[in-house]
């Protein structure tokens, strides 16, 4: 597979930290550009503690980590401690972070990265509320012609809504950034609900994930161990979704998932349903194809993937 250059947009969050942690085990497929942080799971100031915690559990100082926007563009920040917990990581010991912060606004950083790369060159994954993307994209349109694809978490169609009757977390912390991002014209890929309810860490897949001997491994054991109380108590499943690592996972292997081209228009007005993702799956309207939407994947081969990247880390 060809050397893929990505900037990780994130609020770690359990799962966007193993997906920091599959997408840094997998350096010959992903050039990371950067890891840009933004409010979701918990306000921003633990978010890019966390990211910059989980490079140096990779051991990855070369990666580095932008602070973004610490509120949604137009509404007031909604947050998931009840899922996360209160440092967005429970599960692991939370440490100050040797890895450093960068001084440059992560909204800034995107910008100026995209002015200065080739057209079609960079892929951008976000895994958390939209709003740096939709705000770097609305500060200047033509960092547009340097971005490949985006391959984002967020949206549900068959799911329904995980933070409201309607709207997944995402969509909902903030749908004015989500409509800008699927209205930008470039090439969208979407992991939904629909797809991260498949990919669940059972006990046994924790199990194996547990035996890994590496620092990784133990982190990303006791991360699930934590992120499982509330998903399982909620939908009566077997484990937890991993929602972010879709994404990282589909850059790595895209033939564990099925999708199809559709249109899909955002939430942005009415209260009862703010943030839902309205998917036109069977085109009943003529509303023009927007986005690559995911709804099955191979879970099995999932974990495989996750498991063989995790032990490619260094003992210790």
């Amino acid at each position: 597979m060809q050397n893929r250059s990505i900037i990780i947009d994130c609020d770690p969050g359990q799962d966007d930290a193993i997906g920091l942690l599959l997408a840094m085990s997998s350096p010959d497929e992903l050039d990371i550009l950067g890891v840009t942080t933004v409010a979701g799971n918990v306000p921003l100031e633990l978010t890019e503690r966390n990211a910059r915690l989980m490079c140096d559990i990779a051991g990855r100082a070369d990666v580095p980590v932008y602070a973004g926007c610490a509120i949604p563009m137009q509404r007031d920040l909604l947050t998931a401690e009840n899922v996360h917990g209160k440092t967005g990581i429970d599960g692991i010991e939370i440490v100050e972070p040797e890895k450093q912060l960068e001084p440059k606004h992560a909204v800034d950083f995107i910008v100026d990265t995209l002015r200065s790369s080739e057209g079609n060159s960079v892929t951008l994954v976000p895994t958390g509320p939209l709003t740096n993307i939709g705000t770097a994209i609305q500060k200047d349109r033509s960092i547009l012609d340097a971005v490949d694809e985006i391959v984002l978490m967020g949206g549900a169609m068959r799911e329904g809504g995980n933070s409201s009757p309607s709207a997944e977390f995402n969509m909902l912390v903030d749908p004015h950034a989500a409509d800008i991002v699927f209205r930008c014209g470039r090439p969208i890929t979407v992991m939904s609900l629909d797809v991260t309810h498949q990919v669940l860490a059972t006990a046994e897949r924790r199990d194996r994930i547990r035996a890994i001997d590496n620092r990784a491994g133990q982190a990303t054991a006791g991360m699930l161990d934590f992120f499982n109380r509330h998903d399982t108590l909620k939908y009566s499943s077997l484990g937890a979704p991993l929602h972010d690592p879709c994404t990282i996972a589909y850059l790595l292997a895209p033939q564990l998932f099925e999708g199809k081209q559709c249109n899909l228009t955002v939430e942005t007005e009415s209260e009862l349903t703010m943030g839902h993702t309205a998917v036109d799956f069977w085109h009943v309207t003529d509303r023009p194809v927007n986005v690559q939407w995911m709804y099955e994947v191979d879970a099995d081969g999932f974990y495989a993937l996750l498991i063989d990247r995790l032990g490619r880390y260094r003992n210790g």
